[in-house]
């Protein structure tokens, strides 16, 4: 094993002080557990799916996405970066990125909430061999990385901006949190704990000042310190978000400090900004600080950067990042939906800084948010087996595009068809980490007695209230359908509370309990008057019926166009489903015709307008055409946007335009509900 020349390893320090959490023998086993509040989610344990939408992907995740990323990055030589560390053999022809130990890492936090949801020895001995042969790269004083630190490699901690060390650490600790919590204390964990103390040493208040050019190790080791109790981890990561945002990195070529979010202090920014993934995992992590810190100044902030954010800069989808040369945020309202980048990555990031919010708070938008990013980025992602991947997911797709290898790694994020791997491949393995631990963003528990469904799927819930144990049996086929029927298994003496999420477009939802009649109910949280007993059934509706969405007229790109929504699904149209003869641009929806459902998408009227010819000019622009246009309509065919390219290549497109006069200067035809954007301020 060697160690860097530049750093000693010291001595290794003793264990913090331990706060009052939970011991291992009671582990909450989900991602996130503040050490203060009122709520936890539930653990991945305790939700059992049955057939449905979410139960399919999760097991095309199980299936086919785990095997997939094993397999390729055994091809590509990024699992043997461990063993040639190992064997002292690693030299300048390394391959992969210089944070491709982090996939790895991603992985095996995929592995252990899959092993802690199914108890499957299969996948427990896939994250033994692979502990196997990370654990043999790991030097004496804890440092663990493939890609700096060894002969004929760059010295550690070298290249702090883009060298993401820190970033592959932390994605480290976050999949030892999973062990710890699904399997309980072994050596991954042990050498976790090496891997944060070494950070400890190196980057505490007496060591190196400086930060990760790519947040992560803010967030890993919060939630370290939450899964082991060491409140030393907490502190260091607390050092971390307070040094964040003083010009500590290294600008890179055409991009400015705001790539890092390094120019403006964590509770001093008003808006996410930069690199959209760097933002948003720096968030999650700051949300964590000021929770356990109880710091409501920083807490407050990050509130307002969440609302601002979605009001202006976030997607209909719930897609985040508008630029792609820095796989950013643009400015407020620039949102062009052909050239959205909305990294998979960065819905990723989304989920877990909404997350961190709904349970700091209790506030429902967190959790609307989540359902859209859900239904709209995570499901879109990969295909319906698990093997191949969107790396970006824009909202219109110009050409039929098919320069995807279909057994090669592709250099390009962009593409009209799903890749199985690619030069940077962040997206396959966080989505398996993500779809593994579905189960714990789907309910919670407040204030101990107190069950939270937030998420609708079929399947068994179990809450473990302060009062006893309730068993909920939810049946439903949502999206597709809108009744969600909630029957009551078991349930403490006397009855306990029970909450239910109304979507914030579902204005006309309705609620039946043990067959009495409907109740109408206003989006938001749904509390039952009564608490609910072993035998009640309680029959939510939902409407899903197809809807037409305004984009604010603040947004250039989208103004005189509409997105048809039902219920949480985005719909698009695709060129497949246009008669021949017809191409996507020249289509325009006529809003004051009815839409109808149309199996789980929708139908709606279209016409195309021929008009004569443009007066001569510049190409492609001109004078105003003479003459009269004509018309011709058809049925327009709309499908769900998390399906799009499931049939092969097609153009595609989520906003329309408006066949009405007044689309033309940018005016609502009608005032209509616009999902779960907030409205700006």
């Amino acid at each position: 094993m060697t160690t860097s020349p530049h750093h000693s390893p010291g001595p290794v320090p003793a264990p913090g002080p331990v706060t009052a959490q939970a011991p291992a023998s009671r582990r909450n086993v989900t991602p996130v557990n503040p050490a203060r509040g009122t709520r936890r989610g539930l653990g991945v344990d305790q939700v059992s799916l049955a057939a449905g939408f979410w139960k399919t992907r999760q097991d095309a995740n199980s299936t086919g996405t785990l095997q997939h990323c094993i397999d390729w990055m055994e091809r590509l030589g990024w699992l043997a970066n461990f063993d040639r560390v190992a064997a002292g053999t690693m030299d300048e022809n390394r391959p992969g990125w210089q944070f491709s130990d982090s996939e790895v890492y991603k992985l095996m936090e995929a592995l252990a909430w899959e092993y802690g949801r199914t108890h499957d020895a299969q996948v427990d001995a896939n994250f033994e061999s692979l502990v196997d042969r990370v654990a043999a790269a790991e030097d004496d004083d804890g440092y663990l990385n493939t890609c700096f630190g060894h002969p004929g490699r760059p010295g550690r901690y070298s290249d702090l901006s883009m060298g993401h060390e820190l970033y592959c650490a932390g994605h480290l600790l976050q999949a030892a949190v999973a062990r710890l919590r699904t399997k309980g204390e072994d050596r991954f964990v042990a050498l976790g704990r090496r891997v944060a103390d070494h950070v400890l040493r190196e980057f505490g208040p007496e060591g190196h000042a400086g930060v990760c050019g790519h947040p992560e190790i803010e967030v890993a080791l919060a939630e370290f310190a939450r899964a082991t109790g060491d409140t030393r981890y907490r502190d260091q990561a607390q050092l971390f978000v307070e040094r964040r945002g003083h010009g500590a990195l290294t600008p890179i070529p055409l991009l400015s400090p705001e790539y890092f979010q390094d120019e403006i202090p964590v509770r001093d920014t008003e808006t996410w900004h930069g690199h959209a993934v760097r933002a948003l995992y720096l968030a999650a992590g700051a949300v964590d600080i000021a929770v356990d810190a109880d710091d409501t100044e920083l807490l407050s902030a990050l509130q307002g950067q969440w609302h601002r954010t979605v009001a202006r800069r976030t997607y209909l989808t719930g897609g985040m990042g508008s630029r792609h040369q820095d796989e950013g945020f643009g400015e407020d309202w620039e949102l062009p939906p052909d050239r959205a980048y909305c990294e998979t990555c960065a819905g990723v990031a989304s989920l877990m800084v909404s997350w961190r919010l709904y349970l700091a708070t209790g506030a429902v938008e967190y959790v609307d948010l989540m359902e859209r990013t859900l239904f709209n980025v995570i499901a879109t992602s990969p295909s319906p087996d698990g093997t191949a991947f969107f790396y970006a997911n824009p909202l219109q797709q110009r050409s039929e595009s098919s320069d995807v290898l279909p057994d090669a790694v592709n250099s390009r994020a962009e593409g009209g068809v799903r890749a199985p791997w690619f030069d940077v491949s962040c997206c396959p393995t966080n989505l398996a980490r993500t779809l593994a631990s579905w189960q714990s963003y789907s309910a919670a528990v407040d204030e101990g007695d107190v069950a939270v469904v937030l998420q609708y799927a079929a399947g068994e819930y179990r809450f473990e209230l302060s009062s006893g144990l309730l068993r909920l049996k939810v049946d439903t086929t949502y999206p597709n359908a809108s009744e969600i029927h909630l029957t009551v298994q078991d349930a403490p003496d006397g009855g306990t509370p029970l909450r239910l999420r109304v979507p914030s477009w579902a204005i006309d939802a309705q609620v039946i309990i043990n067959g009495g009649p409907a109740t109408s109910i206003q989006p938001g949280w749904f509390d039952l008057q009564h608490p609910v007993a072993q035998g009640d059934e309680i029959r939510l509706v939902l409407p899903v019926e197809p809807r037409l969405t305004w984009p604010d007229p603040r947004i250039d790109a989208m103004r005189g166009t509409v997105a048809v929504e039902r219920g949480p699904l985005v719909l698009c149209v695709e060129s497949q489903d246009v008669p021949a003869g017809i191409t996507l641009d020249e289509i325009t929806l006529d809003p004051s015709a009815p839409l109808r459902a149309d199996g789980d998408g929708a139908r709606g009227r279209a016409k195309v307008l021929h008009l004569p010819a443009q007066a001569p000019g510049t190409p492609p622009f001109g004078r105003a055409p003479s003459g009269e246009p004509t018309s011709q309509e058809f049925d327009l065919v709309l499908v769900p946007y998390h399906r799009w390219a499931e049939r092969g290549p097609s153009m595609m497109r989520v906003f329309v335009p408006v066949a009405d006069k007044a689309s033309h200067a940018g005016e609502h035809p009608r005032k209509a509900e616009r999902g779960a954007r907030a409205d700006g301020q």
